[in-house]
């Protein structure tokens, strides 16, 4: 038998793993390819924004240099450049057509870092104008043109999940988080974590959310993202306002404003949402003091809509009329575009239920029944199961108000007395009867 060897153990080399990187989900509901964009934009418009979405997908998904060179036919730069001068556009827009136009004449020499800053501007307009799936189809175009660009995928997925596209918004995140590994890209990988949170938070998964928020807030901590350590410890203050005992809450949000700082542009968000868990708590008169003082700070349309149905909600509850009835109409001035709004459903429903605290029952079954159909239409389960459970509240509460007896007035009161008396008095002396 061989005498076993000594000696120092030879040590197999360390594996090294590749982190996976998931595929995304490039198309929602749409039959066409970007055919969203041609429902938001009509006519020369439409053709010129949609055609330079198609070139910059064309050109993403040739990823050989012998691919791309027979990619577009002679004459096609001359003629996406008369599409550009003929659409109308925002002068804003020029640069980039032109930028996305080129890809169309030299698609050899074309960069993707262009193509994706070309495609980035043109999302971000189409976003501040509400047409998100424009702003998604210029997104991912971009996104797919520069593929291990972990931010650019991030994007996508932040739109998608503000279009209530869940399942498009949940493969872009979870890409970003293969990405953003691979590339140390730790602020996009973090940022992915709490994407997902919000993502679940929205579809009513609250313990999901919860975890993921915990998983990005530990991700930001162990890289030194002090930006992202806050929005994560804010939205794990939310999470505990509805879900925590309410000194848990308090601890997050203290720890989200010490790590925001005193001029962090997120810091009147972080207000809104303390004073919306004092309105939780029934502390309403304080709440509507803060409510009313961060609307000057507050310019975006969504977070305005939120913040005018919170002061109506606290309003109610203060018995205040006067600014109930104020912000009612300011907020019913959004009617028609609650779908595109992310946060149309919890404003109804918090608006609804300023309305039944002051026993205004035909406004809060108005707003919480809208409220129940923008939910279930963007697939946010909590909101519409919190809706519906108001409506069910309203209706027996109005109900039993109408059961109830009437308030009946002092002389009222004596006139009846009086005449039941001598109605008793003669029906027992016989006197009447036949």
């Amino acid at each position: 038998m061989a005498a076993p060897q000594t000696g120092t153990p030879v040590r197999k080399p360390r594996r090294r793993w590749r982190w996976h990187v998931p595929p995304a989900l490039v198309h929602g509901d749409e039959s066409l390819e970007g055919s969203e964009l041609l429902e938001e934009f009509s006519g020369a418009a439409g053709l010129a924004l949609w055609q330079s979405m198609r070139d910059a997908t064309l050109w993403a998904g040739a990823r050989e240099s012998e691919e791309r060179a027979g990619l577009f036919r002679p004459g096609a730069y001359e003629q996406r450049l008369r599409q550009i001068e003929a659409a109308g556009l925002d002068a804003a827009l020029d640069a980039p057509l032109r930028t996305l136009a080129a890809v169309s004449r030299d698609p050899e020499a074309a960069r993707e870092d262009d193509i994706l800053t070309a495609c980035r501007d043109i999302a971000n307009w189409a976003e501040g104008q509400m047409k998100l799936g424009t702003a998604i189809a210029l997104a991912q175009a971009g996104a797919l043109a520069a593929p291990t660009n972990a931010a650019a995928g991030f994007r996508v997925g932040q739109l998608a999940r503000r279009k209530a596209e869940h399942a498009r918004a949940e493969s872009w995140f979870r890409r970003v988080i293969g990405l953003g590994r691979q590339a140390k890209d730790w602020a996009s990988y973090a940022e992915a974590f709490l994407g997902l949170g919000n993502l679940y938070l929205q579809r009513g998964n609250v313990p999901a959310a919860r975890r993921f928020f915990i998983r990005g807030l530990r991700a930001a901590r162990r890289h030194g993202l002090r930006d992202i350590v806050a929005r994560a410890l804010h939205d794990l203050f939310v999470i505990a306002v509805d879900s925590a005992p309410p000194t848990e809450a308090l601890e997050y949000a203290r720890a989200a404003f010490k790590a925001y700082g005193s001029a962090h542009p997120k810091l009147p968000v972080l207000g809104h949402d303390l004073a919306y868990f004092w309105m939780q708590r029934g502390r309403f008169a304080q709440a509507l003091s803060v409510f009313q003082g961060l609307m000057p700070h507050i310019v975006e349309p969504c977070e305005r809509m939120q913040n005018l149905a919170d002061i109506g909600r606290s309003a109610g509850g203060a018995g205040n009329r006067a600014v109930f009835d104020e912000a009612w109409s300011e907020l019913w001035s959004f009617a028609g575009d609650w779908y595109t709004r992310p946060t149309a459903s919890q404003a109804l429903l918090d608006m609804a239920r300023g309305a039944a605290s002051l026993k205004d029952w035909s406004r809060a079954e108005r707003a919480a029944t809208t409220s129940r159909d923008v939910a279930q239409r963007r697939e946010e389960a909590r909101v519409a199961l919190e809706a519906e459970a108001l409506l069910d509240s309203v209706t027996r509460k109005r109900n039993l108000e109408m059961a109830q007896p009437a308030v009946v007035g002092a002389e009222e009161e004596a006139q009846s007395e009086g005449l039941a008396a001598e109605l008793i008095k003669t029906l027992a002396s016989g006197t009447g009867r036949k």
